[in-house]
């Protein structure tokens, strides 16, 4: 089985690969001791062209590769890409692989689960086992062995298989669109954002007032820095718990610090400690200055309880109909929003979701239809017309 051994090779490939309308890609990385993830292998595959991708070969350029990913005319077929993508923004300067599809999110429009994993999709689709020996192989080892190399490449070459498959049962039930659609959520540069100052983020604020947002913000900003300086998870700088308690307490010296429980033992001593106490007395002497932007939003409106109830069995029953996993059309979030607002600015309320489940849901909380048994299962029933509403079930998902 042959590995890319150089540029002009790597070039030579790109350049076959780019004869295709798409190509499925997959990463090996390790990231379990680093805050950046290493990649230690590529694979792609694209009609008969099948490539495995060595980064860590003295001398590589990756950017043939990186071009091919960039060029606009070649779909990118990945399963659930979040951290493959998250690679490819780095080595590709803030840019993004595009246009891409991925086969989970696919996998939800044709009524596969919630989040199905790859083996299970490859197993419902294309009737194949996939081997999972190597699933915990450190890939960044050197020599990798022929097992491991033929482990890698099958992900893709099963991945290659599955897209006309899953793309043909798309256009057949009109969600291709659909797909198209949240395929933007993984383009958006903004969701692989490392500033460190955008850190805080990632994590929801308890409370609103000025000082303890400025403590907030300050130990998330340096937890990143620190973590991205030292190339260490940001996990094991601090703990999500700590910087929550360190807005609460508001520490200014090391013996405030040192009593706090989230916090390591001695932090409050070490260099890093003395950092941020350093910058957390900045910040809460200007409190207003450090303390993020945030719109606080109302408190949803009492009595609603019942309302989200019903709107999770009819999205269920939609959910059902349409043969799609009932999280790719509205989460509970969403719901309690409709539920309290017609005009609520949520996922569900935009775009094919709204077409396919939020029409409904404001018809129900209208009034204009209502929820009924009929036998064993829930059924739409029509209030003006008196009579449940016949809607012919989207037919099973054809594995054939």
């Amino acid at each position: 089985m042959k590995v890319i051994q150089t540029t002009h090779e790597l070039a030579e490939a790109c350049d076959a690969i780019a004869q295709h309308e798409f190509v499925a890609v997959d990463t090996e990385f390790l990231r379990e001791t680093t805050y950046w993830p290493m990649l230690c292998l590529i694979q792609a595959a694209a009609g008969d062209v099948e490539i495995l991708i060595d980064p860590l070969i003295e001398g590589l350029s990756l950017e043939p590769f990186l071009d091919l990913m960039a060029n606009q005319a070649i779909l990118k077929v990945f399963h659930a890409p979040r951290q493959d993508l998250e690679i490819f923004y780095r080595l590709m300067g803030g840019k993004l692989p595009s246009p891409i599809f991925d086969t989970q999110t696919a996998a939800m429009a044709l009524g596969l689960g919630e989040q199905i994993a790859y083996d299970g999709l490859v197993m419902a689709l294309l009737k194949r086992p996939v081997d999972k020996s190597h699933r915990f192989t450190d890939w960044s080892r050197r020599p990798l062995s022929e097992n491991q190399l033929t482990y890698a490449l099958a992900d893709v070459t099963h991945l290659r298989d599955l897209y006309p498959k899953m793309a043909g049962q798309l256009e057949r039930k009109g969600r291709s669109d659909w797909i198209s659609e949240e395929m933007r959520a993984f383009v958006d540069p903004a969701a692989y954002d490392t500033t460190p100052a955008n850190a805080w983020k990632r994590l929801k604020p308890k409370r609103f007032a000025h000082d303890y947002l400025a403590a907030f913000f300050t130990a998330a900003t340096w937890r990143e820095w620190f973590a991205q300086e030292r190339d260490v998870p940001r996990g094991r700088i601090l703990k999500d718990d700590a910087i929550f308690e360190i807005a609460e307490q508001r520490p200014r010296d090391a013996d405030a610090m040192d009593r706090m429980r989230a916090l390591p033992k001695g932090f409050g001593r070490s260099k890093g400690g003395m950092q941020l106490i350093e910058a957390l007395n900045e910040a809460l002497d200007n409190p207003a200055e450090y303390a993020p932007k945030i719109e606080k939003l109302p408190a949803l409106p009492s009595g609603i309880g019942p309302v989200v109830e019903l709107l999770k069995v009819l999205l269920r029953c939609e959910a059902e109909r349409l043969g799609v996993a009932s999280k790719l059309l509205a989460t509970v979030s969403d719901l309690e929003e409709i539920a309290a607002s017609d005009s609520a600015d949520v996922a569900a309320m935009k775009g094919w979701r709204r077409q396919a489940f939020g029409e409904k849901a404001l018809r129900l909380k209208r009034g204009d239809i209502g929820l009924v048994m009929k036998g064993k299962r829930v059924r739409v029933f029509d209030v003006a017309d008196n009579a449940i509403v016949e809607e012919e079930r989207d037919p099973h998902l054809d594995h054939d």
